[in-house]
C-alpha cells in the first residue's frame, strides 16, 4: 500500500468500523479526552534504581533492594490500572495499533530522553507475535526513537520459548525468563531498552543481562506502564 493511500484507508476503516473508546466505550476515538485525562501519570519521587513510586527519593526501595538487577534504572510513564489496563490490552491483544501513537505520546509527555546511543526492545515470543501480528514493545520503541532522534535497532533475540508471565509470583517470573535472551551484533555502550509494562522487572532485567554480556555498560529501561504496589519509603 502506498503512503498516499493510508489516510483514505484509515478514513474508510473509521467509517465501516467506528472508533470507540477502549476505556468507556464512547464513540469518536480509541481513547476519549476524559479517559485520557484520567490515566494516572507517574513522576518523582521514585526509587532511583527501579522507578517505583516512593514517599521520598531513595536509592533502592523494598521492591528492588537485595535483588540483583542488570539494568541501570527503569522508568514508566503511567500506572497500570483502570483505563491503562484496558488501553494496553486493546493495543496488545486486540491489535489496535493506533494506540501505539498514544502510548508514545504518554511516554514523551512524562519521561526525559535518556542519554543513550540506541533504542531497542524486548522481543516478542514468536507464537504470540504470530497470533497478534505485531509487537507493542517494538512499536513503542520505534515511536520513541523517532521522537527522540535516536536509532531503533533490534539487539535481542529469544533463546527458547517462554510461557506467559501473567499469574506467576516474583520468584517464578525470574526463573521463567532466566537465560531467555541473547544479544546479537554490536551492542553500543549505552542502550535504552523498551517494553510495554513493568510488573516485577524480571523480564527487562533478564534482557538487560544479555545486553551487558554483549558489551553494554548502561541499560536504561523505559516502559509505558508500571504495576503499582503502593508507596514505599525505603
Amino acid at each position: 500500500m502506498c503512503a498516499a493511500c493510508v489516510p483514505s484507508t484509515v478514513w474508510l476503516l473509521d467509517l465501516v468500523f467506528p472508533q470507540r473508546c477502549v476505556g468507556c466505550g464512547a464513540s469518536g476515538s480509541l481513547c476519549c479526552a476524559a479517559c485520557r485525562g484520567a490515566i494516572p501519570r507517574l513522576g518523582p519521587p521514585w526509587c532511583e534504581r527501579c522507578g517505583a513510586p516512593t514517599a521520598w527519593p531513595v536509592a533502592r526501595c523494598r521492591e528492588c533492594a537485595g535483588r540483583r538487577i542488570a539494568f541501570t534504572d527503569a522508568r514508566a510513564a503511567i500506572a497500570y490500572d483502570g483505563t491503562t489496563r484496558a488501553l494496553v490490552r486493546a493495543w496488545k491483544e486486540r491489535g489496535l495499533r493506533r494506540l501505539g501513537d498514544l502510548a508514545t505520546e504518554l511516554v514523551v509527555e512524562r519521561l526525559e530522553r535518556p542519554g543513550v546511543d540506541v533504542v531497542t526492545w524486548v522481543p516478542a515470543v514468536h507464537d504470540r507475535f504470530l497470533e497478534r501480528g505485531h509487537s507493542t514493545a517494538e512499536q513503542l520503541a520505534r515511536g520513541l526513537a523517532g521522537r527522540w532522534s535516536l536509532d531503533p535497532e533490534l539487539l535481542l533475540g529469544r533463546t527458547r520459548f517462554v510461557g506467559a508471565q501473567r499469574g506467576r509470583d516474583r520468584r517464578a517470573r525470574r526463573s521463567n525468563v532466566r537465560g531467555a535472551f541473547r544479544a546479537s551484533g554490536r551492542v553500543p555502550p549505552r542502550v535504552c531498552l523498551v517494553d510495554d509494562v513493568y510488573t516485577t522487572g524480571a523480564t527487562v532485567s533478564a534482557a538487560a543481562t544479555a545486553l551487558r554480556r554483549a558489551g553494554a555498560r548502561e541499560v536504561h529501561v523505559i516502559t509505558l506502564a508500571r504495576t503499582m504496589r503502593g508507596l514505599d519509603s525505603g
